[in-house]
């Protein structure tokens, strides 16, 4: 529970030190006073957003303390682990508001983020304000309000979460068909370029060797005329070769008639004719080397043209084709591992909705009873609300058509005010007066099944008096007994059933230099005063007094 609350230049406020107690608190004051400001920096300890407005001008900066006893097994202590935080008895929430805006925020001295000490103080407060009717009469949120009275956030949670699962499984389904889709289209290419590259069978380095050797084959081709043409000038029947032998033969049958005339030309034709005779060798070895297969010159250029053909198909370099040939296999294959994948996610998909409609069901049995005990219990209170011939109820409507996080079910508060009459939705057919006490009664329930050990509530009972006002202070007063209740009350109806009482005034400070809110805890003299002049006004009468007096003992 909230044990202290400190509070140091917050608006009017300059220094304000408050200790409270189990049971009902009751605040009171005139308007202005600043009972709001004493609330607004209470939510401003509990995370709320920030707002330089709320520093007290000429001051830097502003700050609230909240202290809260924490019993053993407290859901913060779990929130709480793991931060680095210490955690004991007793939790210390702290934030400092600067004057440009900015905030900090603490817990037990350490710093935290305002969304960390927001997540920590909604296990330790909740409140119900006096504009909580927009929300209560949004049908947006009836089927929330259904939920928390039902205790029903483990298993709106659980839906969550498969719809969650649902939604991913269809993602990934989708993206998958997708893929395979344009997989498909593109199948019959590279099946067929494929099937094309494979039986062309490109080799390491093959178009550098065929085109050196198509290159070389037609190099030789001109050079062996050539060669020819030099064989027939050596060994020809007009060749030189043969030409020498004949002079040399005529030389030698004359050898003796003058051998040393003959003799040095004799053997200088036989030098001339030993090294044509080994030039007509070489050039016969150059013929036989250059002689080549026509038709592997042909073969050669086919297979270079083809090769070169593919590359220009396929914008590549012909080196690259054995690896685009893989790349087109690895293509079929992953289009079949696709269609296998596909048949995998659309098993994951069935699999999804089924946990999620499985959740769904359960969550939607399980409003259907939170929302009938919600319709009892709402109407349990609409007799001491003066609503006795008014009926309320909880219009469900399941649609397991609709896939959504929240599950089948839509849900809104319906209310009848006369017998005879149709229910219809609660703000359409409730009047000023008794929206006000419907909305009493759908508060105070709501209330009962909270979780937080501290329920604050702002002038809730706005709008309403006398009995009215009494029963809503019987209500109050029964929620004190399990959970600390402070409540925010022009009604002294309410103020009557108080255990601990504040009342917030705004004082003048120095010679009318400014004004200041201070609160005092009431006596039991101060306390009849004070709910006496809730009754009467400005001017305490006697009579205000004796009724102040008899509601005090009736609530007692």
């Amino acid at each position: 529970m909230l044990s202290r609350l400190s509070i140091r230049d917050v608006v009017l406020i300059d220094q304000l030190d408050l200790e409270f107690s189990p049971g009902l608190t009751i605040l009171t004051g005139e308007t202005g006073a600043g009972k709001s400001i004493l609330l607004d920096a209470l939510a401003l300890a509990l995370g709320a957003r920030g707002d330089g407005g709320l520093v007290r001008h000429g001051q830097p900066q502003g700050q609230v303390t909240a202290i809260f006893d924490l019993p053993k097994g407290h859901a913060a202590h779990a929130l709480l682990e793991g931060q680095d935080i210490e955690i004991g008895d007793e939790l210390i929430l702290r934030r400092v508001q600067l004057a440009d805006g900015r905030t900090r925020a603490y817990v037990n001295d350490q710093s935290v983020s305002a969304q960390a000490l927001r997540t920590l103080a909604s296990a330790l407060v909740e409140i119900h304000g006096q504009h909580d009717e927009r929300a209560l009469t949004d049908p947006s949120t009836h089927r929330a309000l259904v939920d928390a009275y039902g205790g029903l956030e483990p298993l709106a949670g659980a839906t969550e979460r498969a719809y969650a699962a649902l939604r991913e499984a269809e993602r990934a389904l989708e993206t998958e068909r997708a893929r395979v889709a344009a997989a498909e289209a593109e199948a019959d290419f590279a099946a067929h370029a494929h099937e094309e590259l494979t039986r062309l069978a490109v080799q390491p380095d093959e178009e550098a060797t065929l085109a050196a050797r198509r290159q070389a084959m037609m190099q030789g081709e001109k050079v062996v005329a050539d060669i020819r043409d030099a064989r027939d000038h050596l060994t020809g029947e007009a060749a030189i070769l043969p030409l020498l032998h004949s002079v040399s033969r005529r030389l030698l049958r004359r050898l003796p008639q003058a051998p040393g005339l003959i003799e040095p030309s004799v053997k200088a034709l036989d030098e001339a004719i030993e090294a044509l005779e080994r030039a007509n060798r070489a050039v016969e070895d150059a013929i036989d080397a250059s002689a080549y297969d026509p038709h592997e010159l042909e073969r050669c250029e086919e297979r270079l043209f083809a090769l070169r053909a593919m590359g220009r198909k396929h914008n590549a370099p012909i080196e690259s084709l054995p690896a685009l040939a893989q790349k087109f296999a690895d293509e079929l294959a992953a289009l079949a591992a696709g269609r296998s994948e596909v048949n995998r996610l659309e098993a994951n998909v069935n699999s999804a909705g089924e946990a999620y409609r499985a959740a769904a069901v359960a969550l939607s049995a399980a409003r259907e009873r939170s929302a009938r005990e919600l319709e009892s219990a709402v109407g349990a209170e609409l007799a001491p609300l003066k609503l006795d011939r008014a009926e309320f109820s909880v219009d469900l409507r399941r649609d397991e058509a609709i896939f959504a996080a929240s599950g089948y079910d839509r849900v809104e508060f319906f209310v009848r005010t006369n017998p005879g009459s149709r229910p219809g939705p609660l703000m359409k057919v409730a009047s000023g007066g008794e929206l006000a006490r419907f909305l009493l009664a759908i508060k105070v329930r709501l209330a009962e099944r909270g979780t937080a050990p501290t329920l604050v509530f702002d002038e809730i009972d706005t709008g309403v008096g006398g009995a009215v006002a009494d029963a809503m202070g019987q209500r109050l007063a029964r929620l004190s007994a399990r959970a600390q209740v402070l409540a925010v009350t022009h009604a002294p109806q309410v103020a009557a059933r108080a255990q601990n009482h504040y009342r917030i005034v705004k004082t003048d400070v120095g010679v009318g230099e400014r004004v200041a809110t201070r609160v005092s805890r009431l006596g039991a003299i101060e306390r009849r005063e004070e709910i006496a002049r809730m009754l009467a006004g400005a001017e305490i009468t006697r009579e205000a007094r004796a009724a102040a007096e008899s509601l005090i003992e009736k609530a007692e």
